[in-house]
């Protein structure tokens, strides 16, 4: 699942530790989610579009891969 959450980031000129600690999680798990080395939780996934002031839908994008 790709994601826009570095450039909403940098738009709100947010640190990825300012925003790792308006989380609750570690800087390296910002990281992470950022280049598509982990996907969060359904919890931190609103959480991170809270501290961001988007919505989850904008800050990631499904890719379809395959009928259901």
């Amino acid at each position: 699942m790709d994601n826009r959450i570095k450039e909403i980031r940098k738009s709100k000129k947010l640190s990825q530790e300012a925003l790792a600690n308006a989380c609750s999680v570690s800087r390296q798990t910002i990281n992470a989610i950022e280049n598509n080395k982990y996907d969060p939780s359904l919890e931190l996934a609103f959480q991170l579009a809270g501290n961001l002031n988007a919505s989850v839908d904008e800050l990631f994008l499904y890719k379809n891969r395959g009928n259901l």
